[in-house]
């Protein structure tokens, strides 16, 4: 029974409701030990049964960070049944089948550090994803506090990914273990702030409360009854503080002793102190092994007989101390089995470590508990090799901030060890260098760094110098760091490498090095080197990211686009070694593609990459992930929109680091381009993110493109505005940007200056790289490029239909948005020169496309166009009824159109009338049908700029229209001649057709 708890249990069960219908949640259970996390999350965990939950718990454990998702594997092995709804999918990924007992990695799992935790995240993902869609699941992490960096990493790895999966993630932690530095403070803080998250503090109960709980104990037994619990009951509550463990606590030892114990520590240890001399001391044993500990494995390091041991057991299980299980037995509560260590003394304390550490090493205890026992017990030598093992093991799990932990304890006892290299198996440096690998894996690439500068000075070994070289060079370039010391570092190793599969990883890293410097024919010819030298001595790995470097150097600076494919074609014909440059190559390969026309070809590898990334689990890796963005942006070109979209669905909203914050960012292409609602949350989250160049070109470029499908250039323009402050000059991604403020200019009828600078960036940046004139220009920057053109002309009045003609067929290669886009344009520009029919030829062909895209504010776009120049609707359900009024010009008509001597405009005749128009009387008598509809313009308050568009005319052609209706109605003013038109009972801008 739950007392006090309604208002908390409710809002979890909101979470879990929410779940259910299909929006993922998260709630964070705080409060003080023993304030009731266990129990709320228990009932929550027997309701959420009772409504179709699987329901998964997992437990974190006081060992100092040394096991490696502890809670995860717990609740796996509690699953993992064949039957189950779990087990099938866990057993059907490697990475989670290395977490249950007996299960080791084959050859084609061994992968280890980032990457290996980069699978182990998708993996679990993916396993959540599948079982959710049969049913929906519920996941506990108990005791948080306690969890290791990659659980913790893991949990906000979930928060942030999971969105529409019917999953609710459930962490339990005490607020008063939580000091200033503890590591959970900021994921806390982090979680928090995202509106999946639930954040559930459990206060102290009420007096009231706490009675009725007291009431509930001695009801069924288990508090003192009669005199004893009314003498103490109101003494109970004023100590517990509202706290239920330590008021339950306190009502046991009431009803033993007249005089309570001052604190919580010494009324648990009161407890303790009634069991008989054995259970004491089977207490104390069972404490050393932590919460929970197995039977055989107690009755070992008790050292007493079954009979014995069981009657101990049945003595303390019965006072409520420990719990029993199915294999073993746990702590009612953590704060009891600490109390009971901390009591021991130290030499008690160092000789069952060491017991245990014995004990587990012949049942092949895990490493990492090994390793805590060791160090515990003093055993230096255990320690050292228990944690190098550790190590190695939290490495291949995907765990590699417990793997550098646990290399830095092997070092930090190093020299106190005799034969520490036999008891290690390896040398001092390569357990140093498996530590740095291990901190870059995890993302401290500084720190990573500054161990193998130490390890650099301590040696002379010039194989070890070329190593620690080539791996500090690497490390320096992900950590964005000193540039000059990662070629020198990276020119060293060259130097001192003998001709072995070493030299060949030097000379790879040495060329990325000068690559990033764009030093590019000495990267060129070093790239070169490397693939020489990788041939020979078998570095298949080294020879592929070679090639791949290679590939990239011919693309930036060469003129061979072919020689660039051939290289990357070479680099993923067979297996690297490497799954990373494997998924690289095959990246780069398809975005080449991708970037010079061939959408097919792209669409084709991309799919390739993203199986292969999806069967090795690595689909959530670095480059998993881009083959999934690059997909996304290969049918976003050829017109599979649909099936864009549907990869978009993985590409969280609500993000909070810069890789999340990239991949959403494309997202909003689709997004943009039909419209949704949720372009609007996406770049909310994605503003926090505008100081990353990328995620600024990507997320504030198409920001501008909904403003101005909203009829807002000015936002358009700031965005813009701030993109071209920050890119390169020699970016040619300022193409493309430049285009969209040319339409926001155009839109705002802007000429000049900031027209003229924006299309001279695009041109030079179409012209030049970074170290000088640019090789070619893809076929997708060579069409943005015409697209500028022909929208600077738009924004200053020169354009004719050549102009728009030449940006449409720029992008015929496959762009099928964007070669509709300028379709559009050319349309409007073949109406204002007069040339209907085409016009009407061109507007058909991208409605067709605008709709079969569903990107609705195009065709919006476009409709309305249609509705000025009186075209029906091709896509329109049901035909548009013949109107009864005189029709508009037909192509035959066109011929009858006379041509103005004035500037060379065409001026119309009064051979027909706009759809819906009839002849005004009187003094409007005069003027031509043309005339009555910039009159009408004129009455309705527009100026010539907008009358101008809206009957795909030039301004200057207005203005002349203008002129000649004052003259002929005799005023002086447009405000006259709009008076005019009302008395005569011309509607104001109902004229709204086209008839050029």
């Amino acid at each position: 029974m739950l007392i006090g708890r309604s208002a908390e249990l409710d809002r979890l069960l909101g979470v879990l409701d929410s779940a259910a219908a299909g929006l993922a949640g998260v709630a964070l259970v705080g409060g003080d030990a023993g304030i009731g996390k266990t129990r709320i999350v228990t009932e929550l965990c027997d309701l959420a049964q009772r409504r179709g939950f699987v329901t998964l718990t997992g437990q974190c454990a006081e060992l100092g960070d040394a096991l490696p998702y502890l809670p995860l594997a717990d609740a796996l092995r509690g699953a993992a049944d064949a039957d189950g709804p779990v087990g099938p999918a866990v057993t059907a990924r490697p990475a989670l089948r290395r977490l249950l007992p007996g299960d080791e990695a084959g050859p084609t799992e061994a992968t280890t550090g980032g990457l290996a935790q980069q699978r182990l995240f998708g993996s679990v993902l993916d396993m959540l994803s599948e079982v959710a869609g049969r049913q929906p699941v519920l996941f506990v992490f108990e005791d948080l506090h306690w969890a290791d960096r990659s659980t913790r990493d893991l949990l906000v790895f979930l928060t942030r990914m999971l969105q529409r999966e019917r999953v609710c993630l459930v962490g339990t932690y005490r607020t008063d273990d939580l000091h200033r530095r503890h590591p959970l403070r900021p994921v806390l803080a982090e979680l928090r702030r995202l509106p999946l998250v639930t954040s559930v503090e459990l206060p102290p109960l009420g007096d009231d409360d706490m009675a009725e709980y007291l009431a509930v104990l001695d009801r069924y037994g288990e508090g003192p009854a009669g005199p004893v619990a009314e003498r103490g009951l109101t003494t109970v509550i004023e100590r517990a503080s509202g706290n239920p463990f330590f008021a339950e606590e306190l009502l046991a030892a009431g009803a033993e002793r007249a005089r309570l114990p001052g604190t919580l520590a010494d009324l648990l240890l009161a407890r303790v102190e009634t069991l008989s001399d054995t259970a004491r001391q089977v207490l104390r044993v069972a404490a050393v092994a932590g919460r929970r500990v197995g039977h055989d494995l107690l009755r070992d390091a008790t050292g007493l007989g079954d009979l014995p041991l069981e009657d101990a057991l049945r003595e303390i299980v019965s006072q409520r101390l420990l719990t029993a299980g199915s294999d073993g037995y746990t702590f009612r509560h953590a704060l009891l089995q600490e109390a009971v260590y901390d009591d021991l003394l130290p030499g008690e304390r160092t000789r069952l470590h060491t017991a245990f550490a014995a004990l587990l090493a012949e049942r092949g205890g895990a490493p990492a508990e090994l390793a805590h026992h060791h160090l515990a017990g003093h055993d230096l030598p255990g320690a050292l090799r228990a944690s190098v093992e550790a190590g190695r093991m939290a490495a291949g799990l995907g765990a590699p901030a417990e793997a550098h932990r646990h290399y830095g304890r092997a070092l930090e006892v190093w020299d106190q060890v005799p034969e520490a290299e036999r008891l290690a198996g390896a040398s001092r440096p390569r357990i140093a260098l498996a530590g740095a690998a291990a901190a870059a894996a995890a993302g401290d690439y500084h720190r990573a760094a500054e161990q193998v500068r130490r390890l650099r000075h301590e040696t002379d070994d010039p194989a070890l110098i070329a190593e620690t070289g080539e791996r500090l060079s690497y490390y320096l370039a992900d950590a964005g760091g000193d540039e000059a010391e990662a070629v020198a570092a990276a020119r060293e190793a060259v130097d001192a490498a003998p001709h072995s599969p070493l030299l060949a990883r030097a000379l790879a890293t040495y060329a990325r090095a000068l690559f990033r410097q764009y030093h590019d024919k000495e990267a060129a010819a070093t790239a070169a080197r490397a693939l020489e030298v990788a041939e020979a001595t078998g570095a298949r790995d080294a020879e592929a990211s070679a090639l791949v470097s290679l590939a990239l150097l011919e693309e930036e600076f060469g003129t061979s686009v072919e020689q660039a494919v051939d290289l990357l074609t070479r680099a993923t014909r067979r297996p690297s070694g490497d799954l990373s440059i494997d998924l690289r190559a095959r990246f780069n390969l398809a975005r080449i593609h991708y970037e010079n026309g061939a959408l097919a070809v792209a669409a084709r590898i991309t799919e390739d990459g993203v199986r292969l990334a999806e069967e090795t689990g690595l689909n959530w890796s670095t480059f998993g992930t881009d083959l999934r963005f690059l997909n996304y942006l290969v049918h976003y070109a050829d017109g599979d929109w649909d099936a864009a979209e549907r990869l978009a669905g993985g590409f969280g909203v609500r993000v909070g680091t810069r890789a999340e914050a990239q991949l959403s960012s494309f997202a909003l292409f689709v997004e943009v381009g039909r419209g949704r609602p949720g372009a609007e949350e996406r770049l909310r989250w994605l503003s926090r993110f505008w100081s990353d160049d990328l995620i600024s070109y990507m997320g504030r470029g198409m920001a501008a493109e909904h403003a101005l499908w909203r009829g807002d250039p000015h936002t358009a323009l700031d965005h813009v505005n701030a993109i071209v402050a920050v890119l390169e000059p020699f970016d040619p991604s300022l193409i493309r940007i430049a285009a969209t403020g040319l339409w926001a200019l155009a839109d705002l009828g802007r000429t000049g200056e900031p027209c003229d600078d924006l299309l001279r960036r695009a041109r030079w940046a179409a012209e030049n790289g970074p170290n000088g004139p640019r090789g070619r220009l893809g076929p997708e920057g060579v069409a943005w490029l015409a697209r500028a053109e022909a929208e600077w002309h738009r924004a200053n009045g020169t354009e004719d239909p050549e102009v728009w003609r030449r940006a449409t067929e720029a992008f015929g290669f496959g762009f099928v948005y964007e070669e509709a886009r300028s379709r559009w344009r050319l349309a409007e520009s073949l109406l204002r020169a007069g040339d209907r029919a085409a016009a009407r030829v061109e507007w058909e062909r991208a409605v067709h496309v605008a709709a079969a895209l569903g990107a609705r504010p195009f065709l919006e776009t476009l409709r309305a166009v249609g509705a000025r120049a009186g075209f029906p609707d091709p896509t329109a359900a049901t035909p548009t009824a013949t109107p009864t009024v005189t029709p508009a010009v037909t192509p035959a008509d066109a011929s009858a159109v006379s041509t103005s001597a004035h500037d060379g405009e065409a001026q119309e005749t009064a051979a027909g009338e706009p759809p819906g128009a009839a002849r005004e009387p009187g003094r409007l008598a005069a003027l031509t049908t043309r005339e009555r509809e910039v009159l009408a313009h004129v009455a309705a308050g527009l100026a010539n700029r907008e009358i101008g568009d809206r009957l795909f005319i030039s301004q200057k052609t207005v203005s002349v229209h203008v002129s000649n209706i004052l003259a002929k109605l005799g005023v002086t003013s447009r405000t006259q001649a709009a008076a005019v038109a009302l008395q005569e009972g011309l509607s104001p801008g109902a004229p709204d057709g086209n008839t050029v």
